[in-house]
């Protein structure tokens, strides 16, 4: 029987299809609209596509892996329900407390403190526990009861129950729970310690609140998902990506939604740690841009990094995810003219509908897409592969009559600058990305997808001092086709402070061991082979004193972890103290269920290289005849010099003056750029 999984990463403009036929390794690539006001539509709509352009049948689809904005976009947007949070008396101000931390160091008043939950709405119970677990004063039901009555009163459609020291006893948490849906069954519920069992009150407060306003929104568009599946029979299951590059089924996402909060991106920072192997290019920065934001993940050593805490427009989130900085940086971003005469560029977005005005869907303010297509870089006529034709004309009115005018400048220039101004966003964002660590951009190469990043790439790359992009196959859905390479993943916690020594070493295997029979249960209730089955384990380590930690991978080997630990800090922050005993706060486990992996995508070209016919594109604020390749007609080995564009279903790649293309015999596109930079 055929067999055929499918990966599908809906993003605010488009939603991206990878088909892989598992018994030849064969992918194929898709794109179409989103549909931001049912999601599933466009999904739906894209799997059928796709089933009719590549010749399989919907019964033949094994598995869907399934990356989706929809929790992230809920925050931003705060789309959310009414929430109320009940946590131990006395601390209903722990969201507004925070952390003493500034963004601005010097200002005289501290920035606004994002707030999903106002004052009204949380409520204290008594209840008190010491940072051991153990009780001090035992959980007094009624005023539990009379909380939960109040918050019903209030309009509370989800409740998050944040208990003081929970992470180490979780049994008045779990009781509050029980009452809460004694009184209020209809009504969402989610304990801190089932999300984020940790020390430091307010990230878990923070990360309990955020899941339980996403659980009424997640599980609206699973159980609408389930449906239009069904109505497709489409009857196989459905992975979601987690935002630590791994999947877990609806029933956990429905549970724990704030673990998909970077599911799209993650497929995309998997792509370039699967790719970094086989170019062999340890050092990759992988930069995504959509059509309304822009990704940068880094590959150091052949890995991308795991972090133990990220936030979602400021909030805390204290789950494993990958390391993945998000502006505002898309082909849909709006570009204005402000009253001071400044020409400003995005965060703001057209999305979808009704996109840039080249679109033709009624859109009016004038985008970065918008400009590329005045500029001449983007072909009207093949754009998505002809799929959609652009308004070309129309770009450049709306570019003339909002930015240009106002700006008392050319047509040309207001898109020029467009386009700079877009880049320089883009570049900054890969500065802080590798400074904060410590990394020089010399030392890496660029790794460009989405569908929007080729025609900025090469000008992103020379802007941070970095010599080399790389384009890879099918960037306009290579984060779909990243999401292929995902396990199924479910990260256990436990928060213990104690010393790294061979005396705590029985308390750490038996934490070790605690975990991993919760997670051999959980992997076997997602049907997982015993024989597929891993729990690699992880300990947060930091010196004595320190207010962060940085994690270890433990095989066993105590004093191994430790000396890991050590060079770790020397990397990241240039010093270590390896004389001092480091302190474990909190011991991670892993349980992963390995899925079968896409094997080599063969490559072949369909023909020799063939130039289209060129046609004047401005670059550097000139107009050139470039010559227009198609991707598919590159061969292995090949070297093409700049100016020049290549055309592909789902993108379009810039390489400007000054820059060579080379194709590796893997498919991808190397651009480098000559040692004595562009030239006239």
């Amino acid at each position: 029987m055929p067999a055929i999984r499918v990966a599908i990463d809906i993003g605010g403009t488009f939603t991206d299809v990878q088909i892989l036929d598992e018994a030849s390794g064969e992918t194929h690539a898709h794109k179409v609209p989103s549909t931001p006001a049912d999601p599933s539509e466009g999904l739906i709509a894209g799997i059928v596509q796709a089933a009719e352009l590549f010749d399989f049948r919907l019964s033949d689809i094994r598995a869907i892996m399934h990356g989706t904005t929809i929790a992230t976009n809920a925050v931003l947007e705060r789309k959310l329900p009414k929430g109320a949070v009940l946590t131990t008396q006395g601390f209903t101000d722990v969201l507004e407390i925070g952390r003493h931390f500034r963004q601005v160091v010097y200002a005289n008043k501290a920035e606004d403190r994002p707030l999903l939950v106002p004052r009204s709405r949380r409520f204290g119970v008594v209840e008190r526990l010491r940072a051991d677990g153990s009780v001090v004063t035992a959980l007094d039901e009624e005023s539990v009861r009379v909380a939960v009555r109040a918050a019903v009163a209030a309009g509370a459609e989800t409740v998050a129950v944040a208990l003081l020291h929970s992470y180490a006893n979780p049994a008045h948490e779990r009781r509050v729970a029980e009452i809460v849906s004694e009184i209020a069954p209809g009504v969402y519920v989610s304990c801190s310690h089932a999300v984020s069992p940790e020390i430091r009150e307010f990230e878990r407060t923070s990360t309990a609140v955020l899941n339980a306003l996403l659980m009424p929104v997640v599980k609206t568009y699973l159980d609408r998902l389930n449906g239009r599946l069904e109505e497709a029979g489409i009857g196989t299951p459905v992975y979601l990506v987690q935002s630590n590059g791994g999947v877990t089924t609806p029933q956990i996402a429905g549970e724990q939604p704030a673990r998909l909060l970077l599911s799209g991106p993650a497929g995309g920072a998997r792509a370039a740690e699967v790719l970094s192997a086989d170019l062999d290019m340890p050092n990759l920065v992988a930069v995504d841009m959509g059509g309304t934001s822009y990704d940068v993940s880094v590959v150091d050593g052949g890995a991308i990094r795991l972090v133990t805490e990220g936030k979602v427009d400021g909030l805390p989130v204290r789950l494993p995810m990958i390391e993945i900085r998000t502006i505002g940086a898309g082909g849909g971003s709006i570009a204005r003219a402000d009253g001071t005469g400044r020409l400003l560029v995005g965060p703001e977005s057209a999305g979808a509908r009704p996109g840039p005005v080249c679109y033709g869907r009624g859109g009016v303010e004038p985008t970065v897409t918008d400009a590329n297509a005045a500029l001449g870089r983007i072909d009207p006529a093949f754009f998505l592969g002809g799929a959609m034709d652009l308004d070309r004309a129309g770009a450049a009115a709306a570019i003339a009559e909002r930015v240009a005018t106002p700006l008392g400048m050319d047509e040309g220039t207001a898109a020029d600058g467009i386009v700079a101004i877009a880049t320089t966003h883009m570049a900054s964002a890969i500065r802080l990305s590798l400074f904060e660590k410590g990394l020089d951009p010399q030392d890496f190469a660029l790794i460009s997808f989405g569908g929007a990043g080729g025609l900025h790439a090469c000008d992103t790359a020379a802007e941070i001092g970095a010599r080399r992009v790389v384009f890879p196959r099918d960037p306009g859905t290579l984060s779909a086709w990243g999401m292929l390479f995902g396990d199924v993943v479910h990260d256990i916690a436990r928060s213990r402070l104690m010393q790294a020594s061979a005396a705590t070493l029985p308390t750490i295997e038996a934490l070790i061991s605690e975990m991993r029979i919760e997670g051999e249960t959980l992997l076997a209730r997602d049907g997982i082979p015993a024989a597929d089955r891993s729990y690699p384990v992880t300990l947060d380590l930091r010196y004595p004193g320190q207010a962060y930690e940085i994690g270890a991978a433990y095989d066993g080997d105590l004093a191994a972890t430790v000396a890991a630990y050590h060079d770790a800090h020397e990397r990241q922050y240039a010093h270590a103290e390896r004389h001092v005993t480091p302190d474990v706060v909190t011991v991670r486990l892993a349980a992963t269920g390995r899925l079968s992996k896409p094997g080599k995508r063969p490559f072949a070209p369909s023909a020799s290289s063939q130039v289209r016919p060129a046609r004047p594109v401005r670059i550097g604020g000139r107009l050139h005849d470039v010559a227009i390749l198609t991707r598919d007609s590159l061969a292995p080995g090949e070297n093409v010099s700049g100016p020049l564009i290549v055309e592909e279903a789902h993108s379009t790649l810039l390489v400007p003056l000054g820059w060579s293309l080379t194709v590796h015999p893997t498919g991808a596109l190397i651009a480098d750029q000559h040692p004595e930079g562009a030239t006239a």
